[in-house]
């Protein structure tokens, strides 16, 4: 069952995904800058360091915005 934190998360992806998404619509940032951001947030949960669980949770990180950029940096499909 989800907990708090799981609702936490998908709200905060939902707000960050309409950000992106108002931020290109209104040409404040080209796409590939928003791309080369989403990498930036994957490469830095790539280069996390921490116990076992702590790395996990952070390549689990970096796998989900990968799939993000993948997706067109769309977080509901």
């Amino acid at each position: 069952m989800a907990d708090w934190q799981d609702y936490s998360g998908i709200a905060a992806l939902s707000i960050c995904e309409a950000l992106l998404l108002a931020i290109k619509d209104r040409e404040l940032l080209p796409e590939h800058e928003i791309v080369g951001v989403l990498r930036d947030a994957a490469a830095a949960h790539d280069a996390a360091v921490g116990n076992n669980a702590e790395k996990d949770m952070h390549q689990a990180a970096a796998v989900l915005i990968n799939r993000i950029i993948a997706s067109g940096y769309r977080v509901r499909q």
